[in-house]
């Protein structure tokens, strides 16, 4: 496939690949943190030419030299000392607590929670200052930041209970609580989801600002509403059961233990306040490296560095929706390149135009015609596309004469390889509104993915019902037309063509058809016959059997075919009179069948915290994939019980 067409698809695969990678940032952001071995946590900077100090976090089980601590700042490799973070005690470390109080703690749940505090307040360093925020249909803070550890197991000892969860207000308590100075970390045990109006985006965003860490210890899985808080504060979930929360809190404070403290001086020549800092430690397992970007220094001497040459941005960042609407941009982009191949029926050229036409095809290069003819017009680049999706069904002759069955029988003027095209650009339009409106959540693009490869047949299939019931509905009248006209004189190719003057789409378009193959040389009755065909219509079959019959043996077709309309009146009041008895299952059948699916999409826009770990998690689309299957076998069974054939 070469050409235009080559093009157009690169294109399309270009852009739906870099809307998936924009979308993924963050994942693989997220998985480059996840493979550090060592972290640079917090770093507090030079002030006045002073040293910069760094708190790193060193993995469990590993054995540090401190002593073997080197560090470089911005490639430059500078003079530094290592010591646990708690002996030394220069820098502020702040730990909030925020504990879930509600009724649905009740019972071994809340006891073991206070024993994990608990334990959690005797093994967290001296240094660290504590604070306990509590949250239930309110949110108190019955601890401020303190070192007094009596006071922080005296208020743990007389916690309660009460209903609701403010869960976010909670966040926003801790991370106030917490300060602006030094290291914070806010550990939020939890064991459900937000019961206020308090906004998650609200709770992450104060969370970012702030600058704090954020770990979460949740008694109901990683769901994603507690991801992308922990998300915000660079923290993680830990899924823990009510036996392992004391080993989850018991893992939270020994982290802060193991902390170091890096203090290194500033090299010379500093070009900018924010630097790249790589400390090495050495350990028995092999050397640890920990790299961050961070602030080393409140202001370069001179103010003459880098920080000083860029452009000021008055302190505004693109925010993060501009990067949905660049996807949606290219979503509208590509489907809009979709509705321009589908062709459009030209009017007939004037004899002026074919003219014209004709001069520009024959004149020769460098004239004054050929200079005004296009190089390459619309029509050319829709044929080349067209000629590519040809190709495509050329592989399969069984779908492609599907596909021309299905479109033949809807009544759409599109060929084959053109439904294919709009078809192809309704996928990939579906998929980035997926990803849109999912957040980036994959599951969400693969459902719209779903949407988008089924709704296209189900319309065709609405519109072909739609079709044959209207030709089902209008036979009668037209059986009568031809027996009248059969009656006054006329043939009865005469009388198909009253039926194409005289009668009403879709039969008239039809007749006008089986007159243009009676024209070809088909028989009149095989022309009938692929009418039946194209309709799957029963009713026509007959009439058209009737037809033949009189016509090998003789007799009055009028009247004949004035019977065949009056049985088929008379079946179809019988099945009006059915469909009006049946009206009531049909009616409990729509909506038991479309009550699920219609409340999960009004939960997807109105409170789509609750529903998108239904399309995260393994375990939610396991429910999915069983909800859906079971919806099907009912709205089988109900329509089998429900349809009666007449």
């Amino acid at each position: 496939m070469t050409g235009p067409s080559a093009r157009i698809w690169a294109g399309l695969l270009t852009g739906l690949l870099a809307g998936l990678l924009v979308l993924s940032g963050t994942g693989v952001a997220a998985a480059e943190r996840a493979a550090s071995d060592a972290t640079i946590t917090y770093a507090e900077p030079s002030r006045d030419g002073g040293p910069v100090s760094l708190l790193v976090s060193v993995p469990a089980g590993a054995d540090v030299d401190p002593s073997s601590v080197e560090v470089r700042i911005g490639g430059q490799t500078v003079a530094a000392t290592a010591a646990s973070a708690g002996s030394e005690g220069t820098v502020r470390r702040a730990a909030v607590l925020a504990i879930d109080t509600s009724n649905s703690m009740a019972g071994p749940r809340f006891a073991a929670a206070q024993q994990a505090a608990r334990d959690f307040l005797d093994l967290v360093p001296d240094d660290v200052l504590v604070g306990v925020v509590t949250f239930a249909g309110k949110v108190a803070t019955p601890l401020v930041l303190t070192d007094d550890r009596d006071a922080a197991r005296a208020v743990v000892d007389t916690l309660s209970l009460s209903r609701g969860t403010a869960l976010h207000d909670a966040i926003r308590a801790a991370v106030d609580l917490a300060g602006s100075e030094g290291q914070r970390t806010v550990l939020v045990l939890s064991d459900g989801a937000d019961t206020t109006d308090t906004s998650l985006a609200d709770a992450a965003a104060a969370v970012r600002a702030a600058e704090v860490g954020l770990d979460v210890i949740s008694l109901q899985g990683a769901s994603p509403p507690l991801r992308k808080l922990a998300q915000a504060g660079d923290g993680r979930v830990v899924p823990a059961g009510t036996d392992a929360l004391a080993a989850a809190f018991a893992a939270e404070a020994e982290a802060l233990e193991r902390q170091l403290l890096v203090t290194a001086e500033l090299p010379d020549a500093l070009t900018a306040t924010e630097q790249t800092v790589t400390i090495t430690l050495a350990s028995a397992s092999g050397p640890l490296v920990a790299e961050a970007f961070v602030p080393v220094a409140e202001s370069v001497a001179g103010g003459t560095g880098i920080d000083a040459q860029l452009p000021s941005d008055n302190g505004w960042s693109a925010p993060r929706w501009t990067m949905w609407i660049g996807v949606l941009a290219l979503g509208i982009g590509l489907v809009a390149l979709a509705v321009l191949l589908v062709p459009r029926p030209r009017a007939a050229a004037t004899p002026a135009e074919r003219v014209d036409a004709y001069a520009a095809a024959t004149a020769r290069p460098g004239s004054a015609a050929s200079a005004t003819q296009p190089k390459m017009d619309r029509e050319q680049a829709l044929s080349q596309a067209k000629d590519a999706a040809g190709q495509v069904l050329s592989r399969s002759r069984g779908l492609e004469q599907r596909i021309g069955a299905r479109l033949e029988a809807a009544g759409s003027q599109l060929k084959p390889p053109e439904w294919l095209l709009v078809h192809v650009g309704i996928l990939v339009g579906a998929c980035l509104l997926g990803l849109l409106l999912g957040g980036g959540s994959l599951g969400v693009a693969l459902l719209f993915l779903v949407l988008g490869g089924l709704g296209p047949w189900l319309y065709l299939g609405m519109r072909r019902s739609r079709r044959r019931k209207k030709f089902d509905d209008l036979l009668p009248e037209t059986l009568g037309l031809i027996s009248g006209s059969l009656s006054a004189g006329l043939s009865l190719t005469q009388s198909v063509d009253t039926v194409v003057r005289e009668g009403q789409e879709p039969i008239a378009g039809e007749f006008r058809r089986v007159l243009a193959e009676t024209r070809l040389g088909v028989s009149l009755e095989e022309a009938l016959e692929g009418v039946a065909v194209r309709f799957d219509s029963k009713d026509f079959e007959w009439v058209v059997m009737a037809i033949g019959i009189q016509r090998q043996v003789g007799g009055n077709l009028g009247e004949l075919l004035n019977t065949v309309a009056d049985t088929m009146r008379e079946r179809a009041y019988v099945r009006r009179q059915v469909a009006a008895l049946a009206a009531e299952g049909k009616l409990s059948a729509y909506v038991l069948g479309g009550l699920p699916p219609i409340f999960l999409l009004y939960l997807f826009f109105a409170q789509r915290d609750y529903v998108m770990v239904l399309f995260t998690d393994p375990r939610g689309l396991i429910m999915l994939v069983g909800a859906g299957l079971w919806l099907a076998i009912g709205a089988f069974w109900m329509s089998k019980l429900i349809k009666v054939e007449v």
